[in-house]
Protein backbone atom coordinates (compact mmCIF):
# COMPACT_ATOMS: atom_id res chain seq x y z
CA UNK A 1 0.00 0.00 0.00
CA UNK A 2 1.27 3.56 -0.20
CA UNK A 3 0.45 6.31 1.93
CA UNK A 4 0.81 9.72 0.78
CA UNK A 5 0.66 12.29 4.20
CA UNK A 6 -0.16 16.12 2.98
CA UNK A 7 1.18 18.85 5.01
CA UNK A 8 -0.60 22.01 5.64
CA UNK A 9 0.10 24.82 7.74
CA UNK A 10 -3.09 27.50 8.24
CA UNK A 11 -5.35 25.53 6.05
CA UNK A 12 -2.68 26.04 2.96
CA UNK A 13 -1.16 22.80 1.39
CA UNK A 14 2.57 23.19 0.81
CA UNK A 15 3.92 19.37 0.38
CA UNK A 16 3.45 15.66 0.91
CA UNK A 17 5.04 12.83 1.51
CA UNK A 18 4.82 9.09 -0.31
CA UNK A 19 5.65 5.52 0.93
CA UNK A 20 5.37 2.27 0.10
CA UNK A 21 4.51 0.19 -2.81
CA UNK A 22 0.81 0.14 -4.04
CA UNK A 23 1.14 -3.54 -5.10
CA UNK A 24 -1.82 -3.47 -7.62
CA UNK A 25 0.13 -5.30 -9.99
CA UNK A 26 3.49 -6.38 -10.45
CA UNK A 27 6.69 -4.02 -11.08
CA UNK A 28 6.29 -2.29 -14.68
CA UNK A 29 2.64 -3.13 -14.82
CA UNK A 30 1.19 -1.23 -12.12
CA UNK A 31 -1.35 0.94 -13.27
CA UNK A 32 -1.84 2.73 -10.04
CA UNK A 33 2.01 3.20 -9.46
CA UNK A 34 2.79 5.17 -12.61
CA UNK A 35 -0.30 7.24 -11.85
CA UNK A 36 1.19 8.52 -8.83
CA UNK A 37 4.72 8.80 -9.99
CA UNK A 38 3.20 10.59 -13.47
CA UNK A 39 1.17 12.91 -11.16
CA UNK A 40 4.29 13.93 -8.48
CA UNK A 41 6.40 14.39 -11.42
CA UNK A 42 3.65 16.82 -13.19
CA UNK A 43 3.22 18.73 -9.91
CA UNK A 44 7.26 19.18 -9.30
CA UNK A 45 7.64 20.25 -12.90
CA UNK A 46 5.13 22.83 -12.48
CA UNK A 47 5.95 24.00 -9.54
CA UNK A 48 9.41 24.40 -10.62
CA UNK A 49 9.62 25.01 -14.15
CA UNK A 50 5.56 26.75 -15.25
CA UNK A 51 5.50 29.24 -11.91
CA UNK A 52 9.63 29.42 -10.83
CA UNK A 53 9.31 28.77 -7.70
CA UNK A 54 11.31 26.43 -4.82
CA UNK A 55 10.71 23.00 -4.53
CA UNK A 56 12.39 20.86 -2.28
CA UNK A 57 11.67 16.84 -3.28
CA UNK A 58 13.42 14.00 -2.24
CA UNK A 59 12.93 10.46 -4.59
CA UNK A 60 14.60 7.08 -2.98
CA UNK A 61 14.53 4.90 -6.37
CA UNK A 62 14.77 1.74 -4.26
CA UNK A 63 11.79 2.57 -1.59
CA UNK A 64 9.90 4.44 -3.75
CA UNK A 65 9.85 6.97 -0.82
CA UNK A 66 9.23 10.67 -2.31
CA UNK A 67 9.35 13.67 -0.26
CA UNK A 68 7.62 17.17 -1.37
CA UNK A 69 7.79 20.62 0.04
CA UNK A 70 7.07 23.81 -1.88
CA UNK A 71 7.35 26.56 0.92
CA UNK A 72 6.67 28.87 -1.74
CA UNK A 73 2.78 27.52 -1.16
CA UNK A 74 2.77 30.08 1.86
CA UNK A 75 2.94 33.79 2.53
CA UNK A 76 5.54 33.89 4.78
CA UNK A 77 8.03 32.17 1.71
CA UNK A 78 6.46 33.74 -0.89
CA UNK A 79 5.54 37.45 -1.75
CA UNK A 80 3.42 37.01 -4.80
CA UNK A 81 0.12 36.25 -4.15
CA UNK A 82 -0.83 34.61 -7.74
CA UNK A 83 2.54 32.23 -7.01
CA UNK A 84 1.15 30.80 -3.82
CA UNK A 85 -1.92 30.43 -5.27
CA UNK A 86 -0.87 28.35 -7.93
CA UNK A 87 1.52 25.99 -6.22
CA UNK A 88 -1.07 25.36 -3.30
CA UNK A 89 -3.67 25.03 -5.54
CA UNK A 90 -1.49 22.28 -7.50
CA UNK A 91 -0.75 20.65 -4.11
CA UNK A 92 -4.56 20.61 -3.35
CA UNK A 93 -5.75 19.75 -6.19
CA UNK A 94 -3.27 16.47 -6.09
CA UNK A 95 -4.90 15.86 -2.71
CA UNK A 96 -8.35 15.66 -3.72
CA UNK A 97 -7.41 13.90 -7.13
CA UNK A 98 -5.97 10.45 -4.72
CA UNK A 99 -9.34 11.27 -2.53
CA UNK A 100 -11.44 10.30 -6.13
CA UNK A 101 -8.68 7.44 -6.70
CA UNK A 102 -9.53 5.95 -3.12
CA UNK A 103 -13.30 5.09 -4.38
CA UNK A 104 -11.55 2.77 -6.20
CA UNK A 105 -8.11 1.88 -4.98
CA UNK A 106 -8.78 1.67 -1.32
CA UNK A 107 -6.83 -1.05 -0.48
CA UNK A 108 -3.73 -0.06 -2.34
CA UNK A 109 -4.22 3.25 -1.27
CA UNK A 110 -3.92 5.45 1.93
CA UNK A 111 -4.14 9.82 1.79
CA UNK A 112 -4.03 11.84 4.80
CA UNK A 113 -3.31 15.29 6.31
CA UNK A 114 -1.69 16.88 8.70
CA UNK A 115 -1.08 20.44 10.03
CA UNK A 116 2.95 20.64 10.29
CA UNK A 117 5.23 23.54 11.07
CA UNK A 118 7.09 23.65 7.36
CA UNK A 119 10.23 23.87 9.52
CA UNK A 120 9.90 21.01 10.73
Amino acid sequence: MTTVVFYKTNGIYYGFEEQGHTGFAEEGNDILCAALSSMTMLLINAIEVSYACDVDYTIDEKTTDIRVIAKSALPEYEKDEKKQFAVSGLISAYYFQLMDLLEDYYDFLDVKEIERDPEK
